[in-house]
């Protein structure tokens, strides 16, 4: 009788401490998007990061931390972490949106081609910005393929 009762403080300690854990990783993303949305970003990168941690298919933390690193200017990183969201969703047409900005910055003019034509396929809510990335891609446009 003393085995049942030990196994059972043990197993309810053992769901005690996977509940409080499972109830920790949710509140990561959401700690992160509120510092988020008040431009605290070095605070709420660290919320989306441990979200990752718990989580690696989160691709909207991995979306944050993308705009956290727009704000930084920090390219290399932005990119990363778009790349990240698109290997998780390629359809994330905010993802590529950012992608095709970075690389009209970048004036790679063959890669921004490509992701026009996958946002052409996946806008859905972004799509009044494809003037826009027109214009932007028109400027790109080498004199010998014009």
């Amino acid at each position: 009788m003393k085995k049942y009762s030990l196994l059972t403080k043990v197993m309810i300690l053992y769901l005690s401490i996977i509940f409080s854990a499972l109830a920790e990783k949710t509140s990561f993303f959401e700690q992160g998007e509120l510092l988020f949305s008040k431009k605290k970003f070095n605070e709420s990168k660290v919320f989306f990061e441990k979200d990752i941690v718990f989580n690696p298919k989160s691709e909207i933390s991995y979306l944050y931390l993308a705009k956290i690193f727009k704000e930084k200017n920090d390219l290399e990183s932005q990119e990363t972490n778009l790349n990240s969201v698109l290997l998780l969703n390629p359809k994330n047409e905010d993802a590529v949106y950012m992608l095709i900005l970075i690389k009209i910055e970048q004036s790679d003019y063959f890669e921004t081609e490509k992701l026009i034509k996958k946002f052409n396929l996946v806008c859905k809510s972004f799509c009044n910005k494809k003037d826009e990335l027109n214009k932007k891609f028109n400027k790109l446009i080498p004199e010998n393929a014009k």
